[in-house]
């Protein structure tokens, strides 16, 4: 029968159905058996209807799981499912287009993170008098490591460590022996390793001091070049001393920052070496480009063993001219062969010469070539500390096209003469109006060089003090034991052999206070390196924890509403107000309705009506801190606003006007990180 017969047959359809397909062939013996037995037993009667087969075939054919290729093909050309399918292809890549766009819009759109020198504080150790380990009455770098939970306890994730280089002890540290070495008072390479190891596994970061203006004479470096062999020659500046009544006689006028004249004679060379500081401290030529590649390597060689930031000091000394002019006189009467103090001339000769500044970029290429890593941007600061000369210091920060520091310290509010409502302002304004646009601020209240804030201003004011570091614009930097209020022990407790050694302060520099144990917990041997202040058994770290209403409690409250609130990380911060006793500001950020006022007491008691300084201010406001924390969670009449001496107030309120939209009071804003936050998308954008 032909193929064409077949189609044209009727189909017999079976009254009693068909047989099961078990999904197996069985072998022929059983299929003839079978269908012998079937054609016996089961005689179908049939009926003949006339169907189109084809027809038939598609009206019970139906997908079903587990179809064959040639099936699938069938049904997936039909329009039901081509047209679905499409629509859901399409549907996909217009999602993953406007997903792609969205990121790229919120990534262009998105304010720089903070790195992590701007996001905390930073706490800066004098390791010999943080923590004793090994009882010799020293602080070291064990000490250091097993006191960083205080660090942390603090909310504070950066540490500066001032100079632990192997040196004489004659200059205290600050004119290296060995820059590739650690001090054997304050341990070994391995300790140093384990250190960094510590503070990194706690998401804590280091940073270094450096003083490359000079070394120890006790340096390799110098003992080679007072016997002019070979490069060495020439690492230092050497003069010959004129002869002058058969005595030698200096080069020149000029005169150490420690007093008496800059050059030494050196009986070995039978010349004169220059010295900025002390005679023990020879200064490097850095005109010598050996010279600068030798400190190129020794910056290499830290930030290759992990070290995540360097503060290097004195540099404005780095460079002195060539001509050997002496110095203008400050009073041109004085007899020159009485002149003996630094502040007898002006150091225009000595300090910041053309070229410095081409140094110090010279020292940030080396550091951002180790910034490439992912997350391990290398800090670099300097202490320019040009007192009266503010834009002198806005240089340390580079130009627009070049970078030198991310800031030059900020010193102002250590020098400060008379402390009151006013001279903050000043401090403060001084900075913020002369910074450059985009830079960012920091602020420092002591200094292993400056008297502890106690011992200078008062211990009534340690705490609005703090309140005004914690809540300014930038970085704060905070000297040990600051947090909990330690004053500076007396000068006649520093030993004569100590007080002789080398022109230096020691009364802020009295071993930290860790609880009322022997010693103040700083050593367990039977002495210190320096006394201890006899305040231990109350100002210390234990007994303060324990204390609701101490200073330390209160720099801690402080340091995690500075982490937590975004308009103390990078908001505008506005003066309002200013006189003898008050200095007020206030910190928010563009698209948020809260806003934070500081009202700090520098004074006597005072009473300030804030509703009359800034327009549209809430009736009430609430008391977020207050250095009495009494206080605290309170609400206020912003009409009458008291605060007694050294009092300092966190306030905060809502409102739909911030002070920086004010034109009264734009001259009075600043802003270094510009964000502004969207409520709808719960985050940070820029161009607002």
């Amino acid at each position: 029968m032909g193929d064409e017969e077949a189609k044209n047959l009727p189909m017999e359809l079976s009254e009693k159905g068909g047989v099961e397909n078990n999904g197996f062939v069985q072998n022929e013996a059983f299929d003839e058996k079978e269908a012998s037995t079937s054609s016996q037993e089961e005689i179908p009667k049939t009926c003949v209807v006339g169907v189109n087969p084809a027809a038939l075939e598609e009206s019970a054919l139906k997908p079903y799981a587990g179809m064959p290729k040639e099936v699938l093909l069938k049904f997936s050309k039909q329009a039901r499912y081509r047209v679905t399918r499409e629509i859901l292809f399409w549907l996909i890549i217009a999602s993953a287009v406007v997903l792609v766009c969205a990121t790229i819009a919120i990534i262009a759109l998105s304010p720089k993170c903070l790195d992590w020198w701007q996001a905390s504080p930073i706490y800066q150790i004098y390791p010999r008098s943080f923590k004793d380990s090994d009882m010799d009455g020293n602080g070291d770098l064990k000490g250091i490591q097993e006191k960083l939970d205080h660090i942390m306890y603090l909310n504070i994730k950066n540490i500066w460590i001032t100079s632990f280089y192997k040196s004489p002890l004659k200059d205290l540290g600050y004119g290296a022996e060995d820059f590739y070495d650690i001090d054997p008072m304050f341990g070994s390479m391995a300790d140093f390793e384990n250190l960094i190891a510590a503070i990194h596994d706690r998401g804590l970061k280091l940073i270094m001091d450096l003083i490359p203006n000079h070394t120890s004479d006790k340096h390799r470096w110098f003992q080679l070049s007072r016997n002019r062999e070979g490069k060495y020659a020439d690492y230092y500046v050497w003069q010959d001393c004129a002869q002058a009544g058969g005595s030698l006689a200096p080069p020149n006028n000029w005169v150490s920052v420690y007093g008496n004249s800059s050059w030494q004679f050196d009986d070995v060379r039978k010349q004169c070496y220059f010295h900025q500081f002390g005679k023990e401290q020879p200064d490097l030529n850095f005109r010598n480009p050996a010279v600068r590649q030798e400190i190129h390597d020794i910056i290499k060689f830290w930030l290759g063993k992990g070290v995540d930031g360097f503060s290097f000091s004195t540099v404005k000394f780095l460079l002195e001219a060539t001509h050997l002019r002496d110095e203008p006189q400050v009073n041109k009467l004085q007899n020159p062969e009485d002149i003996t103090a630094y502040s007898q001339l002006y150091h225009d000769y000595t300090t910041t010469q053309v070229g410095m500044h081409d140094l110090l970029r010279g020292f940030r290429h080396i550091m951002d070539e180790f910034s490439s890593e992912p997350g391990r941007y290398r800090f670099m600061s300097s202490d320019a500390d040009d007192k009266e000369d503010i834009e002198a210091t806005m240089m340390y920060y580079g130009t627009a096209f070049i970078q030198e520091t991310d800031f030059p310290f900020n010193f102002y509010l250590i020098n400060l003469k008379n402390l009151s409502g006013n001279s903050v302002f000043e401090a403060v304004n001084l900075w913020m109006k002369n910074m450059p646009e985009g830079k960012w601020p920091n602020w420092a209240v002591g200094n292993p060089g400056s008297a502890r804030i106690s011992s200078r201003i008062g211990k009534e004011y340690v705490n609005v003090i703090n309140m005004l570091l914690l809540t300014l614009p930038g970085t704060p930097i905070t000297y040990y034991g600051e947090e909990i209020g330690m004053e500076n022990i007396a000068s006649e407790e520093v030993s004569e052999e100590l007080m002789s050694s080398v022109p230096e302060t020691f009364p802020e520099k009295s071993p930290m206070q860790w609880d009322s144990k022997f010693n103040a917990g700083f050593t367990e041997g039977n002495s210190s390196w320096l006394p201890v202040n006899p305040d231990y058994e109350s100002v210390n770290v234990e007994t303060q924890k324990s204390w609701s209403n101490s200073s330390l409690n209160l720099y801690r409250e402080l340091t995690s509403l500075r982490n937590t609130e975004l308009p103390l990380q990078r908001g505008w911060m506005c003066h309002v107000w200013n006189d003898s006793n008050l200095f007020v500001y206030v910190r928010e950020l563009d698209g948020l309705d809260r806003v934070f006022m500081m009202v700090l007491n520098f004074g006597q008691e005072s009473t300030i009506d804030l509703e009359a300084v800034v327009p549209n201010l809430p009736l009430e406001a609430f008391v977020r801190l207050s250095t009495n924390f009494s206080n605290a969670g309170k609400v206020v009449n912003t009409r009458i606003v008291k605060t007694d001496m050294g009092e300092g107030l966190v306030l905060q309120y809502k409102t739909a006007n911030p002070v920086h939209t004010m034109k009264a009071f734009q001259e009075n804003c600043f802003v270094a990180e510009k964000a502004c936050y969207s409520p709808a998308f719960n985050l940070l954008y820029m161009n607002c």
